[in-house]
């Protein structure tokens, strides 16, 4: 049997121990010894990306996301896949040693994305992008920070699934433009919530991996009403 392989390790603010750890050429983000994400089981992270982005697949307009969380780099590799070649993704990730080990060890894996001219990778937590977001907006909000709607990394990350917190998402998307939110379960009031905001909201089950038989996750796709074209009349 192979052995694991610790490659980098950090402490979160909750201080917990948060690793990278190598086995047999798959990788596995670990907070206190238990897996976050692991690269051979990244199907619902990249319907995640295609999901947020599918509405703009492929236009040159300049379409504007913002993806919460870069991880193992799976939802980056799908919206880059998914959008144009002059499109503007934001990449927010709290934490500089995961960026590290994307460009280091995680080099081979999705980390040469972060290459891409397309991309902008901010240190910066993503509740204060959504807030600025409202000024500037976005396209497309991504979202799969911490275990989702659970926290194991930091306590204040359930903020921003909260009910405040799904009202600056939508405040911070173009009439047209769509959420796409990670979770690890269903989660009736994250649903709710986002209702309450005015989104048209769908409920997607993900797979673990695109031939498992059942789906083992939930993304929540919330879409933004878009401006009644010019000159129109309400009747």
């Amino acid at each position: 049997m192979k052995p694991n392989i610790l490659l980098a390790e950090t402490k979160t603010p909750n201080g917990a121990r948060l690793t990278l750890v190598e086995h047999d050429g798959a990788y596995c983000i670990r907070v206190n010894g238990q897996q976050l994400m692991h690269s051979s089981v990244s199907a619902s992270e990249i319907l995640l990306g295609t999901l947020g982005c599918e509405k703009h697949a492929k236009k040159n307009n300049g379409t504007r996301v913002l993806i919460g969380g870069l991880g193992l780099g799976f939802t980056l590799k799908s919206v880059l896949a998914t959008v144009g070649g002059n499109a503007v993704v934001q990449v927010s990730e709290l934490f500089p040693e995961i960026v590290a080990w994307n460009r280091t060890h995680l080099a081979g894996l999705n980390g040469k994305l972060l290459e891409d001219r397309r991309v902008t990778v901010l240190a910066e937590d993503v509740r204060a992008l959504i807030r600025r977001g409202a000024k500037a907006p976005y396209d497309a909000i991504i979202l799969d920070i911490d275990n989702g709607t659970t926290a194991m990394v930091k306590d204040e990350n359930n903020q921003l699934y909260s009910e405040w917190g799904m009202q600056q998402i939508a405040l911070a998307l173009k009439p047209g433009g769509r959420a796409a939110i990670w979770s690890a379960c269903p989660d009736a009031v994250l649903e709710k919530r986002l209702k309450r905001t005015g989104l048209a909201v769908t409920a997607v089950p993900a797979k673990l991996y695109a031939t498992a038989k059942r789906a083992a996750y939930m993304i929540y796709v919330g879409d933004k009403a878009a401006e009644e074209p010019a000159g129109s009349k309400k009747r």
